[in-house]
């Protein structure tokens, strides 16, 4: 493990125990919720999804905690700053709101030191899926995930997911000729726990 994972594991752990002492819901995603469930490690930053409502009180209660506000230029997320490792509280990522029924769908497991709600692997990649376009569409990333974590993913939600992204089709299309799925599509989410 690198220092730079080190650094955001460290940032990850006083950020969920603030939000969490204070009865913040959160749950963890982007590429650390990926390298949770047994994908690539992540080097960029910390991904925690929280509800509008609780967003500016996460701000608050961090920065209280030695944290550093940033303005972003964005209207869906918040960011905070832990000396480098940068951390971002999405409260409407793709323009799909954060509620307490997405929220739910995380589930507790150990990353680093601590149990933290995890999202799915199938939410993180749709969510990753929906940002490509024509000035983002870099797949250096999306398939080493997709390939670590094929058994976790339901591919027919995916696929249903983002069928209005020509970017997501043309992932999808590129991770069946690699042979990451199966080309009949019926390879579905196996759950934690269960034989594949």
């Amino acid at each position: 493990m690198s220092d730079v994972q080190d650094e955001l594991l460290r940032t990850l752990t006083k950020v969920a125990n603030a939000l969490r002492s204070e009865g913040i819901p959160f749950a963890l995603t982007g590429g650390c919720a990926g390298y949770a469930r047994g994908g690539p490690t992540s080097e960029h930053d910390v991904d925690l999804l929280v509800r509008e409502q609780d967003a500016t009180e996460a701000v608050r209660v961090l920065v209280g905690r030695g944290l550093r506000a940033a303005e972003p230029p964005e209207d869906w997320l918040l960011k905070v700053y832990d000396g480098d490792s940068l951390v971002d509280l999405l409260f409407r990522p793709n323009e799909r709101p954060v509620t307490d029924e997405l929220l739910a769908m995380a589930e507790e497991m150990p990353v680093g030191s601590v149990m933290l709600p995890v999202m799915p692997a199938t939410y993180v990649l749709i969510s990753k899926l929906l940002v490509l376009d024509g000035h983002r569409c870099d797949f250096s990333e999306l398939l080493p995930f997709a390939r670590a974590l094929r058994e976790q993913i339901d591919w027919q939600q995916v696929r249903d997911e983002t069928k209005n992204s020509p970017y997501a089709e043309a992932f999808l299309v590129l991770t069946e000729r690699l042979d990451i799925i199966g080309r009949d599509h019926e390879l579905r989410a196996v759950p934690r726990g269960e034989p594949a």
